[in-house]
């Protein structure tokens, strides 16, 4: 039986179970160059930008897994989740200055901290409150584009507000399958989740090259990056 029917929407939601954890590890192993010591400054940020958004994802996923199960870790997986909102606001600063950094870090802990609130909801079978914060979601993912696309025009709204759309949408699909005990959509929805931010970890770090390429022509250590 289904505990809650969420629509389809607008940006975010381990002990990762192993096979989750196999198919992280197989990804990054091709996600970044060789390790002959020096890497293409493009690369490295493809490859920080991947790291970024994939702890997202992953410390998101811990928090569903633990809130779901009313499991006690819930809250320290919710405080390191909130961090990597931080360290994404941090990444962003390095290239449009500690403003828009910390615009972005604030709209993007909104959206976890809705994220909470709409998992309470879910599990309260409360139709009424999940709606509300639903459409409070897909307002404050359509900020985050809106932030973004003006700091960058090789970001296009649109562009941005679809993959937002999409990661919203994956995430509530997760969420679901977690509330229902559907465990072979769970494992599924989060490929799927994994997969897209993949995508738009790339997009993102696409457009910063495109609009800043004196800044990558060069290589850098394996060790260099985003901090």
């Amino acid at each position: 039986m289904r505990i809650l029917s969420i629509s389809m929407a607008t940006l975010l939601v381990i002990s990762i179970p192993i096979g989750a954890a196999q198919v992280h590890t197989n990804r990054e192993k091709t996600a970044v160059a060789p390790d002959t010591g020096q890497i293409t400054a493009a690369e490295a940020l493809h490859r920080d930008m991947r790291q970024l958004w994939s702890d997202h994802v992953f410390w998101t996923r811990e928090y569903v897994i633990a809130a779901v199960a009313n499991q006690p870790d819930a809250k320290a997986a919710a405080v390191r989740l909130l961090r990597n909102q931080d360290d994404i606001g941090k990444a962003v600063a390095t290239f449009y200055g500690k403003p828009a950094g910390d615009q972005l870090t604030a709209l993007l802990r909104q959206h976890i901290l809705i994220a909470v609130d709409l998992i309470d909801a879910a599990k309260a079978h409360d139709q009424a409150k999940f709606a509300t914060l639903d459409s409070k979601w897909e307002r404050n993912g359509q900020e985050i584009a809106d932030l973004l696309a003006k700091a960058n025009p090789n970001w296009p709204r649109a562009t941005l507000a679809d993959m937002m759309k999409m990661h919203l949408t994956t995430t509530k699909t997760e969420v679901t399958a977690r509330l229902n005990g559907d465990w072979e959509g769970d494992v599924q929805a989060f490929d799927a989740v994994y997969d897209h931010i993949l995508k738009m970890s790339d997009a993102l770090a696409d457009g910063i090259i495109k609009q800043f390429p004196e800044r990558f022509s060069g290589v850098t250590s394996q060790q260099s990056g985003l901090k």
